[in-house]
């Protein structure tokens, strides 16, 4: 079979997003020039160069000699990042970071269309909205195994979930994504399970080995301990509560895991029944799933969908309000964008942009002026971003819809 070369206009395109991308990584690199000349880190990665270090130094290994708040396999890129010494860690992260961004624009741009090509400028201008948060915390190196995973799935399923099983074990999140390739790729389930089973299981065979294999599954109740952290959507009320002074809420800083929560009022009532919903949520979604595919759903809409909607599920009923998880819902967005038909995705990907802006308003720039000074301004704020999030939740379901009504349309059709 001859392979055609790729047509000039394609080259072209390919071009010039890969000169967004290095100006995008220049302008991260430029912002992590003073860190990195001083021997300091960004946000988060701080705990990622002392766990490191404590396992490499002192013996220690999170999620393997104790329970940790992360998955085991999330030691991986931690200690890969330890590979110039302390003082360069931070140059490190920022390489990992910027070589698993390129696998992802590479998977985006592969197939060579206009919306391939749009796509990975969106996912490009997002990640640049997100600024620290994308570079500065671990999701923003599972993010690109996702959308690399979900664009070659259905040609490659057993690859696919090597990626999201690889990316689940360092943060949980990519299991939505697993579950709805599950339930969509039809002639792959198996190889999905088999590669599932086989990172699982060599991760749960060097724990045991090596540490106690209890810790294998610690970071489950350490996420069960919290409580509704400030930025979470469903905390909002709370906010406001805590703000205007109002049925006794308050903001309280939990310096052991360095968040800060709302509590008081209904707070704990609503913390208790965020797994609940969650679970139940994540059930009916994967069974709208398995309907819009019995019904005859394009797979590809339906991958892109279901996975968007169970992976804004997970941001949506969840205790934890971290910047970080906004990064869930944008790689998601990416690969719609090329699977779907990008004119149908413009509203999440257009109410993503301004999510991003404002999450990043929020946290980092004014987030003190809101936890210690309760700035009203920067609640409204925070409001808006998590009223963003909710109606992106809204739109993946009733987008789901709209693919089980065409889908038995056709069916009608085709019978008439």
């Amino acid at each position: 079979m001859r392979i055609r070369p790729p047509r000039p206009e394609t080259r072209n395109s390919a071009r010039s997003v890969w000169l967004f991308f290095a100006v995008i990584h220049a302008g991260f690199l430029a912002r992590l020039l003073p860190f990195i000349l001083g021997g300091g880190v960004l946000s988060d990665v701080r705990f990622y160069r002392e766990w490191a270090y404590q396992a490499l130094g002192d013996g220690v290994w999170e999620g393997i000699d104790t329970a940790w708040v992360y998955p085991a396999g999330a030691l991986a890129p931690m200690l890969a990042a330890a590979v110039f010494g302390p003082h360069l860690y931070q140059f490190a992260w920022f390489l990992l970071f910027a070589g698993l961004n390129a696998v992802g624009v590479a998977a985006l741009v592969r197939r060579g269309t206009p919306s391939s090509f749009t796509a990975a400028y969106w996912w490009l201008t997002a990640t640049a909205l997100l600024g620290p948060v994308a570079v500065g915390r671990i999701d923003g190196l599972t993010a690109p195994l996702v959308i690399t995973a979900l664009l070659i799935v259905a040609a490659r399923p057993f690859a696919a979930s090597l990626l999201l099983s690889a990316a689940t074990w360092m943060k949980v999140w990519p299991a939505a994504v697993v579950l709805a390739a599950l339930v969509v790729v039809r002639e792959g389930r198996l190889r999905i399970l088999a590669a599932g089973i086989t990172v699982t299981a060599g991760i749960a065979v060097v724990v045991a080995v090596f540490g106690d294999v209890r810790n294998l599954t610690g970071f489950l109740g350490a996420q069960g301990a919290r409580g509704m952290q400030l930025e979470a959507p469903l905390s909002t009320p709370g906010v406001w509560q805590a703000i205007t002074g109002s049925s006794g809420a308050y903001f309280f800083e939990d310096e052991v895991i360095n968040t800060m929560e709302v509590r008081g009022a209904l707070s704990g009532l609503v913390g208790d029944l965020m797994s609940p919903l969650l679970a139940l949520t994540v059930v009916l979604v994967a069974v709208f799933l398995g309907i819009a595919l019995h019904r005859g759903a394009e797979p590809a809409a339906l991958l892109a969908t279901g996975s968007l909607a169970l992976v804004s599920t997970l941001v949506v009923f969840n205790k934890v309000g971290s910047p970080q998880f906004m990064l869930w819902i944008t790689a998601t967005i990416a690969a719609g964008l090329v699977l779907d038909k990008a004119a149908e995705w413009r509203y999440p990907a257009l109410a993503m942009l301004a999510t991003a802006a404002l999450t990043t308003l929020v946290y980092p720039v004014f987030y003190d002026a809101l936890r210690y000074d309760l700035q009203p301004a920067v609640a409204v704020l925070l409001t808006l971003r998590n009223l963003l999030v909710v109606s992106i939740f809204v739109w993946s379901l009733v987008r789901l819809g709209h693919l089980i009504a065409r889908a038995r349309a056709a069916a009608e059709a085709a019978r008439a």
